[in-house]
């Protein structure tokens, strides 16, 4: 018989950037009311250590789906929340990358989640929280993977979503998104010109009971990002890789998976988190930038979106809430953060699908090219364990 999910440890929301602190049911109040930093879930980890796991093979006793993380995720109801099959993606040796590259390289492949990409996670847990609060209507902003998931996990929880899309962005997105009873809006711009006409429908309707959804504009979706690091723990018999490699526009997995090992770490079950390697495509590369001169925050990319052309839509994220966030972790660990070309991103779909028979998105696929461009650097080095997180 399968034992009862035990409760959340869940206590509060924080500011990183000024340490304040809100009530857990503030979750969909948007980002920090005092200096618009973005807010984490933060637990009570004496509590959580009395029941969480201490071993994977322990891990193995809870159902196989999120709620084998309950203590570590913000839901008072876990067995309500709308669940799809997302979650425990499988862990690929690659022997020939490895050989060629001189490094164990494994392929952590998102796209075996039920909305096909590593959206699905942020969203059954974020849109299950909303629920939790009362929100009646679910929205985000979306260059893509972001709004199926969105959708469908709105359908599952019955609750309308409606979701913010670039004009221009992929034809396929907007029919799956209908395809789940989703409403549609299509701005002109980017998906950061998305969010803004979302928030404008915010303020001209405020009792609409209306959940903003979008990148850390509430906390949630981090925290069902994080259980891709929890899973990295337990696939690695409880240790990290030395390194993630992480294809990044807003960041919410990079952020997620840290948020991870920090959390594991106080409640020792991990000794250090991995090291992390954000790649952008050099059209739209905001993070990769400001790693390279230095800078505190990363500005936005002075392009028109008709010229920031790319086939990986979900890279092309001229702005991040957690810009400070991200730049901190990949400095604080000896990370990198690198962009590259289209040509890159092409050429290393191809030697994912031919060597390692893993075809991926153009977004996965920067995660070799980053990683070659790591390796060139000194950055990886020799004989480390690397983990190419494969999006979708």
């Amino acid at each position: 018989m399968t034992p009862p999910t035990p409760p959340s440890a869940h206590t509060h929301l924080r500011c990183p950037r000024c340490d304040a602190r809100f009530p857990a049911a503030a979750a969909l109040d948007g980002p920090c009311a005092r200096c618009g930093g973005p807010l984490l879930a933060r637990y009570d980890l004496e509590a959580a250590a009395r029941t969480f796991p201490r071993s994977a093979r322990a891990l193995d006793e809870r159902p196989r789906d999120l709620r084998r993380f309950a203590e570590l995720l913000p839901l008072e109801r876990p067995d309500e929340a709308p669940r799809l099959g997302e979650g425990l993606t499988p862990l690929l040796p690659a022997p020939r990358l490895s050989a060629a590259l001189g490094v164990t390289v494994l392929l952590k492949d998102e796209a075996r989640n039920p909305t096909g990409s590593f959206k699905a996670r942020g969203m059954a847990v974020a849109v299950a929280r909303a629920k939790e609060l009362g929100a009646r209507l679910v929205a985000a902003p979306s260059a893509g993977n972001a709004g199926v998931a969105l959708s469908a996990y709105a359908a599952r929880a019955g609750v309308r979503a409606r979701v913010y899309l670039p004009r221009d962005v992929h034809e396929s997105v907007e029919p799956r998104c209908r395809a789940y009873g989703a409403e549609i809006e299509s701005v002109d711009g980017f998906v950061t010109d998305a969010g803004k006409a979302l928030l404008r429908d915010i303020a001209a309707d405020p009792g609409a009971g209306l959940a903003n959804l979008a990148t850390f504009r509430e906390p949630c979706r981090v925290e069902g990002k994080k259980t891709m690091g929890l899973e990295l723990w337990a696939d690695l018999d409880g240790a990290f890789p030395d390194v993630v490699v992480y294809p990044t526009g807003g960041g919410v997995g990079l952020i997620g998976i840290a948020k991870a090992a920090e959390e594991l770490a106080a409640l020792g079950l991990a000794p250090r988190g991995p090291r992390f390697v954000a790649v952008q495509v050099d059209v739209c590369a905001p993070i990769a930038r400001a790693f390279e001169t230095g800078a505190a925050r990363a500005s936005p990319p002075a392009v028109d979106p008709g010229a920031a052309r790319t086939k990986a839509f979900g890279l092309r994220v001229p702005g991040t809430l957690a810009d400070e966030m991200i730049l901190s972790i990949l400095r604080r660990d000896g990370g990198l953060a690198v962009a590259v070309s289209e040509a890159d991103l092409d050429r290393a779909a191809s030697r994912l699908a031919r060597e390692e028979g893993v075809h991926c998105g153009p977004e996965a696929a920067t995660t070799l090219a980053g990683l070659e461009r790591a390796i060139a650097a000194g950055a990886v080095r020799p004989g480390e364990r690397v983990v190419l997180l494969l999006t979708g």
